[in-house]
């Protein structure tokens, strides 16, 4: 006869508690070895100790549940460790962000801001390629990279040439509703296949040039700016970006922030 280990055995062995084993049963991620069927009693294998400290590793680790069954039922090694792999690259870039959340916090707590000068400018009507697509804030980052990925890739394929840094003009409903229509722009030579107009306007302009998660503080400053000076007017905010070194690293750049204002 098989061995069979009761509940209370296996939750020592695996230190998972019989609450987590059950609800895991529950979920149809570790399906007990058999189910006495006049007390309801589970029991295990020996043999399923190791999937169980597999997931309690798994689950300590913040993996979803549906991600954790898909390791355990892999069809082999090579196709658990993909999965694997995966969800500690996730993990790694989350401890950044709470890395850079934490350093953002210690300057803000020791009024280390960065002194940004204001100053307003005309931007004048450019030709460009642009993108338009409706955007969530936290899938930002990622649109901004593949659509500036693939205007770049646009400008190569028509020999055009740029005629200024790369830009996104963001509407209000952006930052009161979390979501908007974003247009990304690549300023370009008229003439060139593709382009159109993008206009321009006045705005108060300030240059920042910092960690990525510090960048409310440039719209603070201009906010502010235009408040006290009673210039601010109706329309979108832009953004420009000025490449620091190689052009094909999107995020190494410093922002010029354009507030709208009143002509």
């Amino acid at each position: 006869m098989t061995q069979e280990l009761s509940i209370g055995d296996f939750s020592r062995m695996t230190f998972l508690s019989v609450k987590a084993l059950r609800h895991y049963h529950d979920v149809g991620l570790l399906e007990p070895a058999r189910i006495d069927q006049h007390s309801g009693y589970r029991y295990y294998r020996p043999g399923q100790v190791s999937d169980a400290q597999l997931i309690r590793r798994l689950r300590d680790l913040d993996m979803p549940v549906d991600a954790v069954r898909r390791v355990v039922s892999a069809s082999d090694t090579a196709a658990r460790d993909v999965i694997i792999a995966e969800h500690l690259d996730r993990m790694a870039e989350q401890l950044r962000q709470t890395q850079d959340t934490v350093d953002s916090l210690r300057r803000i707590l020791q009024d280390e801001q960065p002194g940004l000068d204001v100053e307003t400018v005309h931007e004048p009507t450019v030709h460009a390629l642009v993108v338009r697509a409706h955007v969530a804030g936290d899938t930002a980052i990622a649109w901004w990279i593949n659509t500036f990925t693939e205007l770049h890739r646009k400008l190569r394929v028509s020999h055009g040439k740029r005629t200024g840094p790369d830009g996104v003009i963001f509407p209000t409903e952006y930052f009161t509703e979390g979501a908007a229509d974003l247009v990304a722009y690549l300023p370009v030579e008229p003439g060139t296949r593709g382009a159109e107009e993008v206009p321009g306007g006045e705005f108060a302009v300030t240059t920042y040039d910092g960690p990525f998660i510090d960048l409310d503080q440039a719209y603070g400053t201009l906010g502010q700016t235009v408040l006290e000076r009673a210039t601010s007017g109706d329309g979108p905010v832009r953004e420009r970006y000025l490449a620091r070194g190689d052009e094909s690293d999107l995020l190494d750049h410093t922002t010029i922030v354009c507030w709208p204002v009143v002509a």
